[in-house]
């Protein structure tokens, strides 16, 4: 069906004039807003993250020693952990590690690239010459803070200069060796309790429908002087509390 433009009579001499540039077909512009309204949809499915991951990064040698088990694991994990290339990549991961800590949760909201932080000492010193040069996600940090703020967390500071520590980039150069994938690193509070990291983890959750893989990076025990007994064997308080973690994990508590 033939729909005219809009008739407008001119003040002046009073023809009656047809004005093309004020002219918007009603159906063609619903169509294409609708188009557009599909396509964001088909990306946001896409793009959804439905996993958590939680990843004991070990030691700092899991940088260059590919004697570790671990190592292997984190380089085959896009493929067989992730889902390969058969997924679309994170639209940007937040790394939550152990290695930051702070009073209250701090955010990093690099705009470029961000700087590899070694924290760790006397190690080989190839490991010190390794990069992990992955863009900052400050747009993420931003969507952090909102996130946290609106759950009831009324101080949540932004660091526009921290990069990131080996907590976070060790295993994401594992994992993700591209590094084409903006990051953004969350801290820990360790003078806090689990409830309140737990309600820290539930603010966020939203941030999974929108693309972003969310990791914890640490150890569930980090005692790296005394990891074993003298005869090998695991020590009591660390093999109990393993054990718990394991069964409330399996058990959804």
């Amino acid at each position: 069906m033939y729909i005219h433009p809009p008739m407008l009579q001119n003040p002046i001499t009073g023809k009656i004039q047809f004005h093309f540039n004020r002219w918007k077909p009603r159906g063609i512009t619903y169509q294409t807003s609708r188009r557009r309204r599909e396509s964001r949809e088909r990306e946001m499915v896409q793009a959804k993250v439905e996993e958590t991951y939680y990843i004991s990064h070990g030691a700092p040698t899991l940088s260059i020693d590919d004697s570790l088990p671990a190592r292997g694991f984190l380089k085959s994990f896009r493929d067989t952990v992730y889902g390969g290339a058969q997924r679309p990549p994170p639209t940007s991961i937040l790394v939550i590690s152990g290695h930051w800590e702070t009073d209250y949760p701090t955010v990093n909201a690099v705009s470029g690239t961000c700087d590899t932080i070694y924290d760790f000492y006397g190690f080989p010193r190839e490991m010190y010459e390794l990069k992990y040069p992955t863009p900052g996600a400050p747009q993420l940090a931003t969507r952090v803070k909102e996130l946290l703020t609106a759950s009831g967390f009324q101080r949540v500071s932004v660091d526009k200069k921290r990069g990131l520590d080996h907590g976070a980039w060790v295993p994401l150069m594992l994992m993700f060796p591209e590094a084409d994938i903006p990051v953004c690193q969350l801290s820990v509070q360790t003078n806090r309790d689990g409830t309140y990291h737990y309600n820290l983890g539930k603010a966020l959750a939203p941030l999974k429908e929108e693309g972003v893989l969310i990791i914890g990076s640490g150890s569930a025990t980090h005692n790296l002087r005394a990891p074993r007994l003298s005869d090998g064997s695991v020590a009591s308080w660390a093999l109990e509390f393993d054990t718990w973690l394991k069964d409330a994990l399996l058990d959804g508590r």
